[in-house]
């Protein structure tokens, strides 16, 4: 699972079900527990485009482009930052 969050290019989201579908805080534990300063945990996002680290993961997020949603600025625009489950990032 760490290296499909590695695999996720800048300026595009997972959520936690992409993942690891069917056990989305099975993927949560998996991030939380994970030391690797490099690993691209701030890429990961919950189902509804909301965030689990609040403004340090919008920070992140926002130096790679990743669009929020302007009718709920909270949330990712998943419609076009999410990469898809059955996509393979280059």
């Amino acid at each position: 699972m760490l290296r499909s969050v590695r695999a996720i290019p800048p300026g595009f989201v997972r959520t936690y079900g992409d993942l690891s579908p069917g056990a989305p805080r099975y993927a949560g534990a998996v991030l939380r527990a994970c030391a690797d300063p490099d690993l691209p945990w701030h890429r990961v996002v919950r189902a509804d485009g909301t965030l689990t680290q609040g403004e340090r993961q919008r920070a992140a997020l926002e130096r790679e482009g990743v669009p929020f949603d302007l009718r709920r600025p909270d949330r990712v625009d998943l419609r076009v930052a999410r990469l898809p489950p059955d996509v393979a990032p280059a």
